[in-house]
């Protein structure tokens, strides 16, 4: 059986192959043939019974023929084929008419409705049959309705079988999404970070290339530093992603025990910046710490790309129940030249901390700039 699941929550029912129709199509057509062998004399009503296997043939070619046109179709031939007390055996066809209602129609109420019908037809028949000739009317009720009960909850089996596909197909677009998010922020902390820090010291070096070539000089010194340690950290995360087993790679990852470092070498850079710790950073875990650390890495390169002259101060709080990370830049913001360029670096630190299930909050203050993120930890 297939159905369409390219959305979530299908319910639809989906044609089942051409195969198992005409597998119904074919019991259908031996139930005839095996009454006419039982009852050879009964011409008349095997003709009547015909436009019945007739309905099933238009069915099998047409999926969308409507359900009372078949529950019509084969009730009534096999209701009329019965009234002269012979060709039992086509009473099957209502048990197959249960099957196809209940396992291929959309609508619970038409396949309800269809079904009951099926089912009480036996004990219609029975009361317009002479008492001599009248069927096993309690035994037929149970063989029709048996099947309709298993045609019915084959295809509600089938139904979350298509939502569990659909859902499954819709978590893959979401990891897929995720996974090219991630991406992005790595390549934005690792090249994008490198080439900021290269660009401020190139930059600094240029302006006081004629003036101060010493100055020049360790400017240029810091920017080849700088792109060192990014091509560093950008071949070891790739090597970690080209390794198939990655338990073979310990790739050291940054945490918030090198948030003094990182203050160091913003520092080196000509950022006036100032730590503070408070709290034991050994019950932060390594995936909080290394998104706090990708966090504030980003914040100084704004501190210093926007906030060039201003004091910046970085505080990481663990406390109790949560690791707080601050940074306030006090002074006067650059104005803006890059007023329509996509926020990727704020979009980035807010990704992060949803990703360790924290919050972040970035925006102007009356004297600068701050951010603030905070994130769950385990209580000590």
């Amino acid at each position: 059986m297939t159905r369409d699941a390219s959305t979530l929550g299908v319910t639809q029912a989906r044609p089942r192959p051409d195969v198992v129709r005409r597998g119904v199509l074919f019991i259908a057509i031996a139930v005839v043939v095996v009454a006419a062998l039982t009852d050879p004399e009964g011409w008349i009503e095997l003709v009547v019974i015909g436009v019945g296997v007739a309905v099933f043939v238009l069915w099998e070619r047409r999926p969308s023929l409507p359900v009372t046109v078949l529950t019509v179709g084969v009730l009534v031939p096999v209701a009329l084929a019965q009234l002269s007390g012979g060709l039992e055996p086509v009473m099957f066809l209502a048990s197959l008419l249960a099957v196809a209602v209940a396992g291929w129609e959309q609508s619970p109420w038409r396949a309800g409705i269809a079904c009951l019908a099926a089912v009480v037809s036996p004990v219609v028949i029975a009361a317009l049959q002479p008492a001599e000739d009248h069927i096993a009317a309690g035994i037929w009720v149970i063989g029709v309705a048996f099947p309709a009960l298993i045609g019915r909850a084959v295809y509600r089996q089938e139904q979350l079988a298509d939502q569990l596909e659909a859902a499954r197909r819709q978590l893959a677009v979401q990891a897929h999404a995720e996974e090219r998010r991630r991406i992005a922020r790595d390549i934005h902390d690792l090249v994008g970070h490198g080439l900021a820090g290269v660009l401020l010291q190139v930059t600094g070096a240029r302006h006081v290339l004629r003036r101060d070539t010493e100055a020049a000089d360790e400017a240029l010194a810091a920017a080849e530093e700088a792109g060192r340690r990014s091509m560093h950290e950008l071949r070891g995360t790739v090597a970690m992603l080209r390794d198939e087993d990655q338990s073979a790679v310990a790739l050291p990852l940054p945490d918030l025990a090198e948030l003094g470092a990182l203050v160091d070498s913003a520092r080196h850079d000509g950022l006036a910046v100032e730590y503070q710790l408070t709290g034991d950073l050994q019950r932060v875990d390594p995936a909080v710490g290394l998104a706090l650390y990708r966090i504030a890495q980003e914040a100084l390169l704004n501190a210093a790309r926007h906030a060039p002259h201003a004091s910046t101060v970085i505080a990481a709080t663990v406390g109790a129940s949560s690791v707080a990370l601050e940074v306030v830049s006090l002074g006067a913001l650059a104005s803006a030249t890059d007023a329509g360029r996509p926020k990727y670096g704020l979009t980035g630190m807010r990704e992060r901390a949803v990703t360790v299930g924290g919050e972040l909050h970035a925006g102007p203050t009356p004297q600068g700039w701050r951010v603030l993120c905070r994130v769950p930890v385990a209580p000590s």
